[in-house]
């Protein structure tokens, strides 16, 4: 897990055992991905990776959510896929970034609020103005 949120997986073969066959047989893998969390969307699932692919790089890891990571190589036939080897693990909710999304709510609703007041003003000064200027109008009118 980098400082900067986001999280960086890295492998190699000797996970699996040594290849039966030269290198050449490695297809590709397969990375599978799941989250356990209430909003969180977690673009990762059934990635195929090319065969010289060592790394991933999970650009936006959400904080507070448990994350599980499956990476499967994929052979050749007749060769069958080994089991999956999986990794697990949270991100650390950065405080500051959780202050500054709070502050920027916070901030957005009392801007929303001084809209809603200014315009109730502004109905009920036009409603309550106008009727009593509108009949002043008329009866010097006529």
């Amino acid at each position: 897990v980098l400082r900067n949120g986001s999280v960086l997986l890295q492998w190699g073969l000797r996970h699996w055992g040594p290849p039966p066959r030269p290198a050449a047989a490695l297809r590709g893998f397969a990375l599978n991905c799941s989250w356990d969390g209430t909003y969180t969307r977690f673009p990762c699932d059934s990635v195929e990776l090319g065969a010289a692919c060592r790394d991933y790089l999970l650009a936006e890891a959400h904080g507070s959510v448990r994350y599980r990571l499956c990476l499967q190589p994929r052979y050749a036939p007749p060769r069958p896929a080994p089991p999956a080897q999986c990794v697990e693990f949270r991100v650390e909710p950065a405080a500051m970034r959780d202050i500054v999304v709070a502050m920027t709510a916070v901030g957005g609703s009392i801007c929303v609020m001084l809209v809603f007041i200014c315009l109730l003003v502004a109905y009920i000064t036009e409603n309550l103005m106008s009727p009593a200027l509108a009949r002043g109008g008329n009866a010097a009118a006529a």
